[in-house]
């Protein structure tokens, strides 16, 4: 089949929305210079007073294509980074506004900071500037409608979790939006839908040297399971010495460290890679690691030759069910594993629809009533929000969208002054506003461009973190009738561009029902996580980043269309008929990079790079999950409110 010939067959060639209006016309100029860095869109600078969020029909959850750091989020950012942005940007319009708080940074951590600050101080003028054209950061909401249904998904932060005890204050939070993670896992439970689909693995022939489904599979060791590896790796096309040592690892006890002490073992197990247990300790065929290499990118972005084997002994991998080591974390200078068993853990596990976006919604709904319906935690995932209402002169928290900031200084000596100027570009031009106190609730890594009156040292601790790149692809399609004609829910691919595709989790609540049927519309999801094996991890990041930053959508949706076609094609699937919307969560700057004992040195306590980083300057404070080093909602939520108590 000729190229031409295969993406018809795909579907390429149908008049899906493949990207919304304003993110097709910010790609085609998304490369040129800040200020004019939108030549060609004065109309929209006309009636100033108008930005694109406050006009009718202006709702971003809806819109597909390319989203996540969508292109006209990232550009003046990247000038500034670069050094050049101010060079052509012009002197800023003074707005004349002033507020008690100016928080840059609409994510989770932001809007948590806006939220304690009022509760503090009821009367206080917040403005919130964040550069996506949708409040929530990585809490993002993406919402389809299929023959009069509404689907959703998350498109960042899937569910409210954490190998932490949630602090009080994060714990309040939740509670006082009406947010109980427990009971609405039990009270919201869906399993039945997809009740007797079993998981797979899909073996590519890029990798595997032919393409072949193979569907169920073994119980973890230790577990009851219908099937042997053995019986399991037979119908796979690895070859019958990798079987054998797969076979093995998974069902032999073996002490690959004898003689030693428990944490003797997990002081070993943390300074090598999961990979180098595997080949130098169990010495397992090379052709093994292909079908292991992938099983840690959606928890840390990088492969196993990235990953301590003490984190994949915490995460229950193979190898180690005869070594003895005693439950429980591990912890060095600077790191902590979590084991197999971690003491006085909350049970806090729940996915709402649309992932962590209904948690920024619920806050958003608490800053600013007006701007959405409903009245409970329950009703806020099919709550109607208007955009306009974000940004008002008569509202004291304002949340404005597609607004990057640029520079914030304080007006004169930082130890004596009363105010902080924040400048900010919006729709072609560059505003100024003034504020008591900032809260930076950006990513680390661009303060420093930011903030030019931070220390050297505090510069380069900002710097130290590489957030971890990856890519939510939704794909909204017409029935789950293939998955449901060949028994399966979520297939492991693991040499494929995704490395995982499955139904979106079943999950009720409120007024929003999931797909109960295979003849009914669903989403589906599928996980990429870009990286360079063999590099440092946060080398392997960088080298991420600058891949999705250049991939256009296209190559995303042909490579999405022809994996689906492969895998579920004997389940009758067809890609050109099948698939009515795709969106790419594209984050380049992803996850929280959290310290990797196989790269990052031994830190004394407070001397962490994040430590350094989150450090108040005068009336500027920084909250975030990089202040944390940790890519947990409820640590992001704790650094707000540790940058509020700094302020306050």
């Amino acid at each position: 089949m000729t190229d031409e010939n295969r993406d018809k067959y795909l579907g390429m060639n149908r008049p899906i929305g493949r990207r919304d209006f304003l993110n097709g016309l910010a790609m085609t100029v998304g490369t040129t210079r800040a200020v004019g860095f939108l030549p060609g869109l004065e109309w929209m600078a006309e009636g100033a007073e108008q930005f694109a969020q406050d006009k009718p029909g202006y709702y971003p959850p809806t819109r597909t294509g390319m989203r996540g750091s969508h292109d006209g989020s990232f550009e003046s950012a990247h000038s500034a980074r670069d050094g050049n942005f101010w060079n052509n940007a012009g002197s800023p319009i003074e707005t004349g506004e002033t507020y008690d708080l100016v928080i840059v940074g609409g994510g989770i951590s932001g809007l948590a900071a806006a939220y304690f600050h009022r509760k503090q101080n009821p009367a206080a003028r917040i403005l919130i500037l964040d550069n996506h054209d949708d409040f929530g950061g990585h809490a993002k909401r993406n919402e389809f409608h299929v023959n009069g249904r509404m689907l959703l998904a998350n498109g960042g932060t899937v569910s409210i979790e954490s190998p932490f005890p949630y602090s009080a204050e994060a714990r309040g939070l939740l509670t006082e939006l009406g947010i109980e993670p427990a009971k609405f896992e039990e009270k919201y439970d869906d399993s039945k839908v997809y009740k007797g689909l079993k998981s797979a693995y899909f073996f590519d022939k890029e990798t595997f040297g032919t393409d072949r489904l193979v569907i169920g599979g073994p119980a973890p060791f230790g577990k009851q399971g219908t099937v042997s590896w053995s019986d399991f790796l037979a119908k796979t096309p690895l070859s019958e010495t990798v079987q054998k040592d797969i076979a093995h690892l998974q069902e032999v006890k073996v002490d690959y460290l004898p003689g030693i002490s428990s944490d003797e073992k997990k002081e070993k197990l943390s300074r090598m890679s999961y990979k180098d247990f595997l080949l130098k300790l169990v010495k397992v065929n090379p052709g093994v690691i292909p079908f292991y290499q992938t099983r840690t990118h959606g928890l840390f972005g990088v492969g196993i030759d990235g990953v301590s084997a003490l984190d994949c002994w915490g995460l229950r991998f193979p190898g180690f069910q005869g070594m003895g080591i005693a439950p429980g974390p591990y912890r060095r200078m600077g790191f902590t594993a979590t084991g197999e068993a971690t003491p006085e853990k909350e049970p806090y596990h729940f996915h709402f629809p649309d992932g962590n976006a209904s948690i920024a919604r619920a806050v958003v709904k608490a800053l600013i009533p007006e701007a959405a319906t409903g009245h409970t935690a329950e009703d806020i995932v099919t709550a109607k929000f208007d955009y306009a209402k974000l940004d008002r002169n008569n509202i004291s928290v304002r949340i404005r969208l597609s607004s990057t900031a640029l520079r914030v200084r304080h007006i004169g000596n930082p130890a004596s002054a009363k105010e902080v100027e924040v400048s900010y570009a919006r729709e072609k031009k560059i505003y100024n506003v003034r504020a008591k106190g900032t809260v930076l609730a950006c990513w680390n890594m661009m303060i420093p461009y930011l903030c030019a009156e931070l220390p050297d040292a505090q510069k380069e601790a900002l710097r130290y973190g590489s957030k971890v790149p990856l890519v939510y692809s939704v794909v909204a399609v017409k029935n789950w009738k293939a998955f449901h004609t060949l028994g399966i829910q979520r297939v492991s691919a693991p040499g494929m561009y995704h490395t995982g595709v499955g139904l979106d989790q079943p999950v009720s609540i409120g007024g929003y029902k999931c797909s109960q049927t295979p003849d009914e519309p669903v989403l589906l999801r599928m996980t990429r996580t870009p990286c360079m094996p063999g590099l440092s991890e946060r080398d392997q990041h960088r080298v991420g980043r600058g891949e999705l930053l250049s991939t256009p959508f296209e190559t995303f949706e042909r490579n999405i269309r022809d994996q689906l076609s492969r895998i579920l094609s004997a389940g009758g699937f067809d890609p050109a008929r099948d698939i009515e919307a795709i969106t790419v969560n594209r984050w380049p700057h992803g996850y929280a990079y959290e310290y990797n004992p196989l790269w990052d040195p031994d830190w004394p306590d407070g001397q962490r790079p994040c430590d350094l980083a989150r450090k108040r300057l005068g009336r500027i404070a920084i909250a975030n999950s990089d202040a944390a080093a940790a890519a947990y909602t409820d640590q992001a939520i704790d650094q707000a409110y540790r940058a509020v108590q700094e302020l306050a």
